[in-house]
């Protein structure tokens, strides 16, 4: 398991605000958007920008990339407008 693996989450948090975890990851879902736009799969996701190798956890990858996917999404659709509340 790589260095990257090991601080994210498998399942990450899918509430109706930003969270702690939220905040520690932007990065990570500006990656993950640009990555899937380019037309990377979940496996590419996972493994390159997750740290997560879907050769030997194949469900954890595709999971953990699913679960992300879907936080980034929210984030532009819905999770910026707690960023601009005062």
């Amino acid at each position: 398991m790589t260095k990257e693996a090991q601080r994210v989450a498998t399942d990450v948090p899918s509430v109706d605000a930003i969270t702690p975890y939220d905040e520690a990851h932007f990065d990570i879902y500006v990656r993950i958007l640009d990555a899937s736009a380019a037309g990377a799969g979940l496996g590419e996701i996972a493994a390159t920008i997750l740290g997560i190798d879907p050769r030997t956890e194949p469900e954890r990858a595709i999971r953990a990339a699913r679960s992300h996917l879907r936080r980034a999404r929210w984030m532009t659709t819905h999770g910026y407008r707690h960023l601009l509340r005062p």
